[in-house]
């Protein structure tokens, strides 16, 4: 294994992201603050508790799902769509360094990114409103299946778009609105027969749920499915990247 590719992959990355720190870490952290406020303070005072826990507390799960998601899909589209765009993607190509080890240099650098992103709001969250965790060790393991799963996903994207205006049509239009829709603001519990099992094809609730229960102990799908859709997803990601590299898809005149 070329540890020496992957880490200067890892760390270009990183480095990158800490140049733009304001606009990639502080500018995702206000908006979930607003909504801390928003839907935890002002509307969440006004609303019954969840499966015994207050509104305001119910949400801080949803919400930091919420940012992972998007950060990890943004970090790493961004990451491997930059060498395409200025054509330094064939000098990875032409490197010695395997598919899987540059795969390993962006993703777990995006990964890394989004981790300590959502961590940082959870760290936020508690400013706001007063929660717990049941299940640590549950929680991280959402928390880094997650952020790689998506960052994977991300990776996929930034390979696929042909330039920065498609590469953000994936998240704008699939990952936001099936992230408000997978139980983010409110347990699929709530909804009338039909629609909970609609909303059972949305990935994202298994996510949110997984991670909820991380918390609380409650969930609307059973934990062990919610880790097998996660880890399930994650392979399907990586098969898609292995076909990727195989054919040189988009990678390759």
């Amino acid at each position: 294994m070329n540890l020496l590719g992957v880490r200067a992959i890892y760390w270009f990355e990183l480095s990158r992201w800490f140049r733009t720190l304001t606009q990639s870490l502080a500018a995702p952290v206000i908006s979930t603050s607003l909504y801390f406020v928003v839907f935890g303070s002002a509307i969440g005072s006004r609303m019954t508790a969840i499966d015994g826990v207050t509104y305001a507390a119910f949400i801080v799960p949803g919400l930091t799902m919420l940012s992972l998601l998007t950060e990890s899909v943004a970090n790493a589209s961004f990451g491997i769509h930059m060498p395409k765009w200025s054509g330094t993607i064939y000098e990875l190509l032409s490197a010695p360094v395997s598919w899987w080890e540059a795969v390993a240099g962006y993703v777990g650098a995006a990964a890394t990114k989004s981790i300590l992103l959502g961590l940082i709001i959870l760290a936020t969250a508690r400013i706001f409103v007063p929660y717990h965790i049941a299940h640590p060790a549950m929680m991280v393991a959402f928390l880094l299946l997650t952020a790689l799963a998506f960052s994977l996903f991300g990776f996929i994207i930034g390979v696929w778009a042909e330039g920065w205006e498609r590469l953000q049509i994936v998240p704008t239009l699939i990952i936001t609105p099936l992230t408000f829709l997978g139980g983010s603001f409110y347990s699929v519990s709530m909804l009338p027969p039909l629609w909970r099992k609609v909303t059972l094809f949305n990935p994202v609730v298994y996510l949110v749920s997984g991670f909820r229960w991380s918390f609380y102990g409650v969930a609307d799908v059973a934990v062990g499915v919610s880790l097998a859709a996660t880890a399930g997803f994650m392979v399907v990601c990586l098969l898609v990247i292995w076909r990727i590299f195989a054919t040189g898809y988009k990678l390759k005149p």
